[in-house]
């Protein structure tokens, strides 16, 4: 089932509730904690550049996707069901923040078709590719042809066109260079490189999928467990 949460509803009773509590002098009977406040976002880090992505989580309605696994693309579809049913209910999309963390075995969606066919990132993250029956060799979810996706929109570059961020994660990169090296017999530092230097353009390197699920709730989002 999906979970929607209209929390422009709810802060709207909160905060009648509390103006009403305050008129007849009530105020210290409403829990400070069910007020709706900012939370604190703390100090800029010492990485610019994911300073400058958490800082790109705008809008209203801020939610985040944790994919530790592919799972056909779900954390993809939830994201775009997101947009849909707000458009649906009058919320465009300048008024969501929608970020998607890839980590674990989901981290290999964030790497182009080449890095798919020569690492064989199909049979590590056990992905089919429905054309082939075989294990894929190219990502499914990036780029895709019109009418491959069982839902329109439900790809990365859909996505980021709506305005979504994508981060993948660092320490799930480098334990999967370390697992390649043994099957591969090359050098695991080589390989973490050559994934690193092909990310799909515009998915943020993060220090760990968790610390960027941490981070971007600290920063609003609600969290959706997508894997």
């Amino acid at each position: 089932m999906f979970d929607l949460e209209f929390t422009t509803h709810r802060r709207g009773f909160l905060g009648g509730l509390a103006a009403g509590a305050a008129a007849l002098g009530l105020g210290s009977l409403i829990p400070s904690e069910l007020v709706a406040r900012p939370r604190p976002v703390g100090p800029p880090l010492d990485d610019p550049q994911l300073d400058a992505w958490l800082n790109k989580i705008t809008g209203a309605h801020r939610q985040v996707y944790d994919m530790p696994e592919v799972d056909n693309g779900m954390g993809f579809v939830f994201s775009r069901v997101f947009y849909m049913t707000n458009e649906e209910t009058g919320v465009p999309e300048s008024d969501l923040g929608v970020v998607v963390v890839l980590r674990h075995l989901g981290a290999t969606l964030a790497m182009t078709d080449a890095m798919w066919a020569k690492y064989k990132l199909g049979e590590m993250a056990n992905v089919t590719d429905p054309k082939t029956k075989a294990p894929a060799v190219r990502n499914l979810f990036y780029k895709v042809p019109p009418g491959e996706l069982p839902l329109p929109g439900a790809s990365i570059d859909a996505l980021m066109a709506s305005g979504a961020l994508f981060g993948a994660c660092h320490m799930a990169l480098k334990a999967g260079s370390q697992e390649l090296a043994k099957k591969m017999n090359m050098p695991a530092e080589d390989i973490e490189k050559d994934m690193l230097a092909h990310l799909i353009p515009g998915v943020q390197l993060v220090p760990s999928g968790v610390w960027a699920v941490n981070r971007v709730q600290e920063r609003g989002c609600t969290y959706c467990f997508a894997g």
